[in-house]
């Protein structure tokens, strides 16, 4: 008995094939844009992510505010704990205050503040940036207010609260300015 040849097997060039391509593409739900209009090119790349998505668009001078703010925080606290009445003094001209305790307290509370800065300085979570530069400019306006107030009430002028009170009104400006600038979506390229 004669053996019988089968026929030869026919390839097919699926990789070559146009329609084919797309239609195994659209079977594993590739190519496509998703709800966020992004386009994966591999079921992979759509199952893990792209990096790129959670990237934060920083603004420019963004870090080199962030290491302002933390340096001036520290400065300040550092003084405020070892130097109480220099402080005070360079504040509202007057040498004598009654107690130091309300002062240091103002440097340990400064101190912490300063770690959660140095903290935010070092991370690319954006939603951390945003609350510290939050926190920061609510600081900086409820000290605004402070001295106001403490200047009303004492109704003189000194040279060093005016110079902090226009201090803090730029850092509010700038603090705000990052917050929304951090806060905004991405333009899609």
């Amino acid at each position: 008995m004669a053996a019988k040849q089968p026929p030869p097997l026919m390839k097919k060039h699926s990789q070559t094939d146009l329609v084919s391509r797309l239609k195994t593409r659209k079977i594993l739900g590739v190519g496509g844009e998703d709800d966020d209009g992004e386009v994966h090119r591999s079921k992979i790349s759509q199952v893990l992510g792209n990096e790129i998505k959670f990237a934060v668009r920083e603004p420019l001078g963004l870090r080199v505010w962030q290491l302002v703010s933390a340096v001036m925080f520290s400065g300040v606290a550092i003084m405020a704990l070892a130097f109480p009445d220099q402080l005070y003094d360079a504040v509202f001209d007057e040498e004598s205050v009654s107690s130091k305790t309300p002062i240091r307290l103002y440097g340990g509370a400064l101190l912490s503040i300063s770690l959660i800065m140095w903290n935010a300085l070092y991370t690319a979570e954006k939603v951390i940036i945003r609350w510290t530069l939050l926190m920061e400019a609510c600081y900086f306006a409820v000290q605004f207010l402070v001295t106001t107030v403490s200047l009303v009430e004492s109704s003189r002028i000194a040279t060093g609260a005016v110079l902090l009170l226009v201090s803090r009104a730029l850092f509010i400006l700038i603090s705000i300015y990052y917050y929304y600038q951090v806060g905004r979506r991405p333009k899609k390229v």
